[in-house]
């Protein structure tokens, strides 16, 4: 047996008649010849410290559950933390349709191996694009920070102009992927961010200090509504206003979940929007399970030519009467024109568009109403029940969706400490603000969704009054 060639069970072509077939296509007399090109100094001498591979699919399973068995989910503890991934609900059909083998195990459609997938994928930037008042959605990537960045980038090609106004309360995390994005300032075609300020009691735009900053030198003013505090945004036709009398664009980011009962983006004025559909039937996936979008109007064809993600519509085919689904106008992306596209795309979470398209279709209108009214029915009544516990505060605006801060100054205590004893309540406690907005004291962020019935909100209350005596 120890002549014998070793052939990974786990990794395909590892025979070496295989190889060898490979290599010879190839016209190469060894794998070696395939890393010439990388330079001596780059490659690694030695053996890496790793295990050895564990061979039998039984072991192999047997060790990886036990590494999955030392994490506690929030499928076990009750979650109370949000900031960017939420615990909603997901329909037990989502994932029967996501799992279906034609829609998760091809990488992408296309004429070889569509399979449904382009048709899927237009029914979700149809349903997403009636949800936000908007013409057309391209189809998501990666995150809400990644594509608020991309949306910048749109802004700067469309007006000429190369700086954006920003919330001085956006996510932290989010505005690290929008600098990223928009490379630093001392590179040419780089995007500047600039901020405007928040008003501490309510949490919302900071008008005065938006009118007094806004000029005709910026590409666009972006807001959110909610904000990442929580807040819903009361100014957003006030913040269009203000962007369109300067020549700039008007650019909304939004969590889709909250239209059953908000104002759309497209509503208000907004030239574009952008925002995360991980609630629209995403289950929570180690604080990710995250795909950003981007939306817009259509009156002007700049914006589509800008837009740098897929965009799928219904064409004729060669048979007339008959119809198909492909991507429009696909030469102006990076995986059309390569370095000569209007600007680089990613890999596409193309899956994700069709878990949300399914869970969509089950809500429909009346769903997402409900589904609206319960999240701030249920939001509004855990804010109730901890602003009655002495030392405890709830913050800001009383206008908000699902996440509302919550200051616990008064108790004496640090978040850290109060979250560090939820958990032997089984729970987890809202996310920690007092490093990211140290103006506001010792505060979280507490996230309360549909998913979280009266027993639940209870039993936080009455937890943080036992933690925080």
């Amino acid at each position: 047996m120890a002549d014998k060639p070793f052939i990974h069970p786990y990794i395909p072509n590892a025979a070496p008649a295989t190889k060898e077939a490979m290599l010879s296509e190839l016209g190469l007399g060894s794998v070696e010849e395939i890393y010439a090109e990388i330079p001596e100094r780059l490659r690694f001498k030695g053996r890496l410290d790793i295990p050895e591979p564990i061979l039998a699919e039984r072991d192999l399973r047997k060790h990886v559950m036990g590494l999955l068995d030392r994490n506690t989910s929030a499928v076990d503890y009750l979650n109370f933390c949000g900031a960017g991934c939420w615990q909603h609900h997901v329909p037990s059909v989502v994932d029967e349709v996501i799992n279906r083998a034609e829609f998760v195990s091809a990488y992408c459609g296309g004429d070889y191996s569509d399979l449904g997938k382009y048709l899927s994928r237009f029914e979700f930037n149809s349903m997403l694009a009636e949800l936000l008042d908007f013409d057309a959605v391209a189809n998501p990537i990666y995150d809400w920070g990644d594509v608020a960045g991309r949306a910048f980038r749109m802004a700067r090609r469309i007006t000429g102009r190369d700086t954006v106004l920003v919330p001085a309360h956006i996510s932290p995390m989010r505005l690290m992927e929008i600098r990223t994005l928009c490379q630093p300032e001392s590179m040419p075609n780089s995007t500047k961010i600039r901020f405007y300020e928040w008003d501490r009691e309510t949490g919302m735009a900071d008008l005065d200090d938006l009118r007094a900053k806004v000029d005709d030198s910026h590409a666009a003013v972006y807001w959110e509504s909610p904000g990442y505090l929580g807040t819903i945004e009361a100014h957003g036709a006030e913040i269009v206003k203000m962007a369109h009398e300067h020549g700039a664009l008007a650019i909304n980011g939004v969590d889709p979940i909250t239209l059953g009962v908000l104002t759309p983006p497209g509503t208000v004025g907004a030239d574009i929007a952008c925002g995360d559909i991980q609630a629209l039937g995403m289950h929570m996936h180690a604080g990710a399970g995250c795909s950003g979008f981007i939306a817009f109007r259509d009156d002007d064809p700049v914006f589509a030519q800008e837009c740098p993600l897929e965009l799928y519509t219904v064409m004729e085919t060669k048979t007339p009467g008959q119809y198909a689904v492909g991507e429009a106008i696909a030469e102006r992306t990076s995986y059309g024109s390569r370095d000569q596209g209007v600007d680089w795309v990613g890999t596409a979470s193309g899956l994700w568009t069709i878990a949300a398209a399914v869970y969509m279709a089950v809500m429909g209108p009346q769903g997402f109403k409900e589904l609206g009214e319960t999240c701030i029915a249920r939001s509004h009544y855990a804010a109730k029940l901890l602003g009655e516990i002495p030392g405890v505060e709830v913050k800001l605006s009383p206008h908000f969706f699902k996440e509302f801060v919550v200051s616990l100054d008064g108790t004496g205590k640090s978040v850290a400490d109060v979250n560090k004893k939820l958990l032997a309540h089984e729970i987890f406690g809202g996310k920690d603000l007092s490093a990211e907005f140290p103006e506001l004291g010792q505060s979280a962020l507490f996230c309360v969704t549909e998913y979280h019935d009266q027993a639940d909100i209870e039993k936080l209350a009455s937890a943080v009054e036992e933690v925080t005596a």
